[in-house]
């Protein structure tokens, strides 16, 4: 018997955080209430300005509860175009043979600078830290990329990325993207500068089971029609034309951070490698990289930190390849 996939909300923004936060706010807006109520109808007294201090306190904790309620819902808004959904295909093949493993791969990029995205390394090198394609590669086959594009939301075809600067001690990469007028007007995500600390609340945005994710959140119509191509570059491109390539935005908090890997139970899946990892002030503090299957607080990210000299080595590279030495 066929199985029917899993109709998924057009927007999953959070909405149980949201809905502890607008708790939360109830209870700070009564206590504020009650607070002032009592400072204004107090006489003046020196002990007054104690409870002013509290009623400032309690006036910027509302404030923050509501900005981390906002957050999502703004970086959804104002950086989904900056954030594309990565379709790739590669093959590992022995000298003359053909390609002992072939294979497809989904991801998730964003824009950090002028022509420039960031994503996994497993995602802009697929073969990286695959055990079947390093058992290939230890007997003498070559690994390589045979198709690797970038669907923008809003753009009705792909454009073509190029790694350009691959980490060496994470799983972390940036691409060059070879059509850059085709995207210019996009905005670069702000990287935090601040390293993230324990029980923040973050927010991941990206792409999780690819195509099947966004066709399963498209309309019946294209829903009937493309539910049982997995994960096809056809339907992708169908997906693009009719404007349905769109990330979706989960919410969880930080339980951890160890060096340069960050821990979170934000849920993810397949396909949302390489996207952003949100802070409360809209801030890239990670990478989305992996998850651990069967643990709901075991979502890791790679720190943004990793991600600068990236950036600057792929930014010196694409001036030099402008301007070659001695021309």
């Amino acid at each position: 018997m066929a199985e029917s996939e899993p109709q998924i909300p057009e927007e999953p923004v959070c909405s149980a955080w949201q809905r502890f936060v607008q708790g939360a706010l109830g209870v700070f807006l009564l206590a504020s209430v009650g607070l002032v109520g009592h400072y204004y109808s107090a006489p003046a007294r020196p002990d007054n300005t104690e409870l002013k201090q509290e009623v400032v306190k309690l006036s910027r904790e509302v404030q923050q509860l509501r900005q981390e309620q906002a957050m999502p819902v703004v970086v959804l808004n104002r950086y989904r175009n900056s954030i594309c959904y990565i379709f790739g295909i590669y093959q590992v093949a022995f000298p003359g043979h053909t390609p002992a493993l072939r294979a497809r791969i989904s991801g998730t990029g964003f824009v950090v600078s002028d022509g420039l995205l960031a994503t996994n390394r497993h995602v802009a090198e697929p073969w990286y830290e695959d055990p079947d394609s390093d058992l290939l590669i230890r007997r003498g086959a070559t690994p390589r990329l045979e198709k690797l594009v970038a669907y923008f939301p809003g753009q009705p075809a792909p454009v073509a990325i190029t790694p350009a600067a691959l980490s060496a001690q994470g799983d972390v990469a940036v691409l060059h993207i070879d059509d850059t007028q085709a995207v210019r007007q996009l905005r670069p995500l702000p990287l935090a500068d601040a390293v993230p600390s324990p029980g923040e609340l973050v927010s991941v945005v990206g792409y999780p089971m690819g195509v099947l994710g966004m066709v399963a959140k498209s309309p019946p119509a294209v829903y009937d029609r493309l539910a049982f191509r997995r994960d096809d570059q056809n339907a992708a491109s169908e997906l693009a034309a009719l404007s349905l390539i769109r990330p979706s935005a989960t919410c969880g908090h930080l339980g951890d951070v160890v060096g340069d890997k960050l821990i979170y139970d934000a849920p993810t899946a397949h396909g949302a490698s390489g996207g952003p990892v949100f802070n409360s002030d809209g801030e890239v503090i990670g990478i989305n990289a992996a998850y651990i299957d069967g643990f709901a607080g075991g979502t890791l990210g790679v720190s943004v930190r990793t991600l600068r000299p990236l950036i600057e080595s792929a930014r010196q590279s694409k001036v030099a390849a402008i301007n070659p030495a001695g021309q």
